[in-house]
């Protein structure tokens, strides 16, 4: 694992954002961001929008047929390897496209900036909604029943790849639980991924890290704060519902069967401490938050010469606080695909 500082070899120094950051902050709350898996709404109902509320997008998405239902998917770009955005629990992909916290002067988010080097798809989960604002925009695939697993996560991303003839191999960047889907997928279509990103992304690792009696009380913990909980949409279907802790066995079971092979992997991990005002029973805030960047630091070392960047600046959406951040580990990973001697190198981002 080689230790990256962002801000002295690769140029990025993430600034706040006075217009919206305590916004984005709000949204990556404790819930957020040591469940890996929970969204600020979790326990709301959200409101599904009009067209004429919804929020601002270059381009709409196409909806693909993956057998008997749609899964919408966004496309920008050209060029290889195509990179797949995979987004955290419960969130749809307009959490690469927009900003969120509505900056001055506007900035360029994940998508549109990725876009500009290489072909980039996102796509929206069903169940998943994000919240601009006052709208709660729900995402624009078909729904299922809830609650699912990771594996059925998995399967679905496999068979919208198919479906939509995404080539292969391509550049898994997934934030938070879709980090989770990236790794699971690996590991059941290696032939399939040429790199990955993990953006503070959930692992089995958390659990690894705890007493029995830790990780049981965070698992209550999450459970408390909504991670179980299906929610009806109304007009829509069911909220997106994977248990707490849920998909650590299929996580390990994968990671023992078949390890990820060398590849370009950049893990990104939140700088800023969360704040908790009564964290789970047998935690402090400080020891919770060692535990997730010592899982963090854990998915770094899962092959060789993995890079490993702190988003100073950044909560648990990294995307949001620092999108430059996580755009300039993509084109890393981008560059190292294409020539992988630069990545072992360190030539693609650290070369004088």
């Amino acid at each position: 694992m080689r230790m990256i500082d962002p801000q002295n070899t690769v140029a990025i120094r993430g600034t706040r954002h006075a217009n919206g950051a305590a916004r984005v902050s709000r949204r990556a709350t404790i819930r957020a961001a040591f469940a890996g898996l929970v969204a600020g709404w979790a326990i709301q109902t959200p409101r599904r929008v009009g067209a004429d509320e919804a929020a601002p997008s270059d381009s709409a998405p196409e909806m693909v047929d993956i057998g008997g239902r749609s899964i919408a998917l966004e496309c920008r770009g050209s060029g290889g390897p195509t990179v797949v955005l995979v987004s955290g629990y419960r969130d749809t992909s307009l959490v690469w496209t927009i900003d969120f916290a509505d900056s001055t002067p506007p900035r360029t988010m994940v998508m549109p900036a990725v876009a500009t080097d290489t072909r980039v798809c996102a796509y929206d989960r069903p169940g998943t909604v994000s919240s601009i604002g006052e709208n709660d925009l729900v995402g624009r695939s078909d729904t299922v029943p809830q609650p699912r697993t990771l594996p059925d996560v998995v399967e679905e991303l496999h068979a919208l790849v198919q479906a939509a003839g995404i080539e292969t191999p391509f550049v898994l960047a997934a934030h938070s639980l879709g980090g989770a889907v990236a790794r699971l997928y690996a590991s059941t279509w290696p032939e399939d991924v040429a790199g990955m990103v993990l953006i503070d992304a959930y692992s089995e690792f958390i659990e690894a890290l705890l007493t029995p009696d830790q990780w049981q009380s965070l698992v209550a913990f999450n459970a408390g704060l909504g991670t179980d909980t299906v929610v009806p949409i109304p007009g829509y279907g069911d909220l997106e519902t994977i248990p707490y802790g849920s998909a650590n066995a299929a996580l390990r079971e994968a990671t023992a069967r078949t390890p990820l092979p060398p590849m370009p992997l950049a893990v990104l991990a939140h700088g800023l401490p969360f704040e908790i005002d009564e964290p789970p029973a047998g935690f402090t805030a400080s020891t919770l938050d060692d535990s997730l960047t010592q899982a963090n630091r854990r998915l770094a070392t899962l092959v060789p010469d993995a890079r490993y960047f702190t988003g100073a600046e950044s909560g648990h959406y990294i995307q949001q606080d620092q999108p430059e951040l996580v755009t300039e580990a993509i084109r890393q990973v981008v560059a190292g695909v294409r020539e992988p001697d630069t990545w072992y190198s360190l030539q693609s981002c650290c070369a004088d």
